[in-house]
């Protein structure tokens, strides 16, 4: 058994939302890759991505060895690494719109990120969301909606086929889930298909298993 030129440096899958984003590419495409984890909530995990990580964060892709770090240059690095899964859409104008939503998550929705932590494997969690958060929360639903009404027709996944645009969206849909968030329309559609994906739940078991030995 040969071991994968690619090794993937993850946090925690209950709470790491860019790890759950990078992972997802190399788990749906079915890329070969090994796992390696670190916990930055502890010092011995904080020294040890200072040392490994060229950002200090996670994730962190090895590709022979060469670091490649923040979740959209892995997006990309995979995306040119392996032109034959498409994972940017083929027609010009949704891979357009495609960029941007997925520029806007990883820059945007302060307020989601801090009111409503991802706590994958957990549910029934209750905030009262502020003003900002709920503007994010509606935000999302509508590029949600917007994307599947104008480039969606061809698939399941916001502009048809999976693309890196989904996996950027997929710590959302945990969030949602979470915190009991109400969906309408092809949103909620699209976020039960994708807590459903076997990528989604692969992951949700990881995180059940990291609470469990946590309790342990």
């Amino acid at each position: 058994m040969t071991t994968p030129d690619m090794v993937l440096l993850i946090g925690p899958k209950n709470r790491s939302t860019w790890s759950l984003r990078a992972w997802i590419l190399f788990s749906h495409y079915g890329i070969p890759f090994a796992e390696d984890h670190v916990d930055y909530r502890i010092p011995a995990g904080k020294k040890q991505l200072n040392e490994t990580s060229p950002s200090g964060w996670v994730p962190v892709l090895f590709h022979k060895g060469e670091p490649v770090w923040d979740t959209l240059g892995i997006a990309e690095y995979l995306a040119e690494t392996f032109p034959e899964y498409e994972m940017w859409p083929a027609d010009k104008r949704a891979r357009a719109v495609a960029r941007s939503v997925t520029a806007e998550m990883h820059s945007g929705f302060a307020a989601l990120r801090s009111e409503m932590e991802m706590l994958f494997a957990e549910e029934g969690k209750h905030v009262t969301p502020s003003d900002a958060c709920n503007q994010n929360i509606l935000r999302i639903q509508s590029i949600w909606n917007d994307a599947r009404k104008t480039f969606g027709q061809g698939g399941r996944f916001l502009f048809g086929k999976f693309s890196i645009a989904d996996a950027f969206y997929a710590p959302v849909v945990s969030r949602f889930r979470t915190y009991g968030v109400k969906l309408d329309g092809p949103a909620a559609d699209y976020a039960a298909m994708m807590w459903e994906l076997p990528s989604m739940q692969q992951w949700f078991k990881g995180a059940q298993a990291e609470l469990l030995e946590a309790e342990s």
